[in-house]
């Protein structure tokens, strides 16, 4: 969705632009070709290994400013202070996290059941399976990942959890797949409970609703917010944060009549999808949905 992405947040060249979630470049690279001496760029990521990559490739560009960090905590960075001209939000796992098999997000690749995007923070995805209630467990299984069988899957964890603990991510697959009913399956049997414990681990749904308001904030007049989202839940929150400031509630003749509304963003064209090209080059990309939307200026 690079195009889109470009044309979403149509950089200018002496403008303040925010890349969110760094991953490996790809976007910072674009945006930083489109901009000129004048503009500056901010990368922030809570992995380590991106912000690594981030320091190697960009931090001797005078233009570029790196920080360590989830979106969610943007209002404090000072170098956004004077308001950014676009924020972009690339959100879910990077394509360089699911493949090393020691980040523990990939039920594909065994390695340690750790989940965390940011691995000096919080608990591991083991950590949190040694503990929680089987009731925890399944909630989270069905809320984030929609898993028909996570009351099962959550019984069969705490069971086979009282006789050893569960540290891999091959015995955590292994054992989602047995507590699954027989039968032709479209994808993997662990799917969609090893993306709800993750979304859990790391507090994407909580971080994105707090970085999607510290990115209204922080947009100046006429500035762009683009957003790639990979999971309903999310396409969800976003697309109902566009809209609580696009359009005005509806009226309710019941209740007092509410101050006038006064939007302060619009939406930029409807939802976009990854056309068939880049599905091919890259299958992770069919989930993907790209919103765009932009600030609009204070009233007088």
């Amino acid at each position: 969705m690079f195009v889109q992405v470009m044309e979403g947040l149509r950089v200018v060249e002496d403008g303040t632009y925010l890349d969110g979630t760094f991953g490996r470049g790809g976007h910072a690279r674009g945006v930083l070709q489109r901009l000129g001496a004048g503009g500056r760029l901010l990368l922030m990521d809570k992995d380590p290994e991106a912000i690594a990559t981030a320091e190697r490739e960009f931090g001797k560009d005078p233009r570029v400013s790196i920080r360590r960090g989830s979106f969610a905590d943007l209002a404090r960075w000072d170098a956004a202070a004077d308001g950014l001209d676009g924020i972009l939000f690339d959100l879910g796992v990077s394509s360089p996290q699911l493949d090393v098999a020691e980040r523990g997000f990939s039920f594909g690749k065994d390695g340690p059941l750790d989940m965390r995007m940011d691995p000096d923070s919080g608990q591991s995805a083991a950590q949190w399976l040694a503990n929680a209630s089987e009731q925890d467990i399944a909630d989270v299984l069905w809320t984030y990942g929609e898993e028909r069988m996570s009351r099962r899957i959550a019984r069969s964890i705490v069971a086979r959890r009282a006789q050893q603990p569960i540290e891999r991510t091959g015995d955590l697959a292994q054992l989602i797949a047995s507590a699954m009913p027989r039968g032709k399956q479209e994808i993997h049997p662990a799917t969609r409970s090893f993306q709800a414990i993750r979304i859990h681990i790391n507090r994407e749904l909580a971080d994105l609703e707090a970085g999607l308001d510290a990115a209204h904030a922080a947009l100046k007049p006429h500035a762009r917010l683009a957003v790639i989202s990979f999971h309903s839940l999310e396409d969800r929150i976003v697309k109902r944060f566009i809209a609580k400031h696009a359009k005005a509630p509806p009226a309710n003749r019941r209740l007092p009549e509410a101050e006038v509304f006064v939007p302060t963003l619009r939406a930029i064209g409807d939802a976009q999808k990854a056309d068939s090209a880049e599905t091919a080059a890259n299958p992770r990309a069919r989930s993907a949905v790209l919103r765009v939307a932009e600030k609009l200026a204070e009233a007088a």
